[in-house]
């Protein structure tokens, strides 16, 4: 498979390694210097471009592609709250082609999947009140993280009694607090608590590098070649369905 990578940091260079190791080509690396190559030979001969950049670019990054006819799997986050329907209709309806997680560690999705069962679960048990915290490096731009969003939601979805997430301390009964803390260079650290007065239940998914972020990353590009649309990881994975 013929990938091109958007963003070339640190989770940039991690994929092309686990890329390489799982056979495939790199055909174009484009950064902030050499965004005119969006239009080059290289870039629209790939099968699809991984794209890991920020929030400010994300999309802009996206419209680029789809005009050079190259399906997209991005891992990056808030963009989603005001151009998340844009996209998805551009996906649906239109032809294009984006696979999109706030987070690709197949562990993180088996966190997810648990989070949301424990909500079920939780769900009968109206002493217990629940808050969520996540704990990311310096350089991460956007809070709450996406990951953290996601747990969010997978909470809403199944615990009647939270009817929104808000960053920091939750101010009503119906609020989830999520607390966002930046410090050195913490790959990413997400748990979610249920405190009652009797005792505390408490999930955490800790990442101690970008290894399981790059290989489900590569992981999503192969199912994405093959498939079309607004995908996600419950696509990939059905236990998260």
């Amino acid at each position: 498979m013929k990938i091109a990578l958007i963003g070339y940091g640190k989770m940039g260079k991690e994929i092309e390694k686990v890329a390489l190791s799982r056979g495939h080509e790199i055909v174009c690396i484009i950064d902030i210097n050499n965004q005119e190559d969006f239009n080059s030979h290289a870039f629209r001969s790939a099968d699809v471009a991984i794209e890991f950049t920020n929030p400010k670019v994300a999309y802009s990054n996206y419209l680029k592609a789809f005009e050079a006819g190259v399906k997209v799997v991005s891992g990056s986050t808030g963009w989603m709250a005001e151009h998340g329907e844009e996209i998805k209709d551009l996906c649906l309806n239109w032809g294009k082609t984006l696979f999109w997680s706030s987070n690709f560690s197949l562990g993180v999705c088996i966190f997810f999947a648990l989070n949301k069962y424990l909500a079920k679960i939780m769900n009968r048990f109206e002493a217990y009140d629940i808050c969520m915290s996540e704990t990311h490096h310096i350089h991460k731009l956007d809070a709450p993280s996406g990951t953290a969003i996601t747990l969010a939601e997978g909470v809403l979805e199944n615990l009647d009694r939270k009817e929104e997430w808000v960053k920091g301390e939750a101010q009503t009964a119906s609020q989830l607090g999520i607390e966002s803390i930046r410090e050195g260079e913490v790959f990413g650290l997400h748990s979610v608590r249920y405190d009652s007065q009797a005792d505390s239940i408490t999930i955490i998914h800790d990442a101690k590098n970008r290894g399981g972020f790059a290989l489900g990353t590569v992981l999503a590009a192969e199912y994405t070649h093959e498939h079309e649309g607004f995908l996600q990881m419950s696509d990939l994975f059905d236990f998260l369905k």
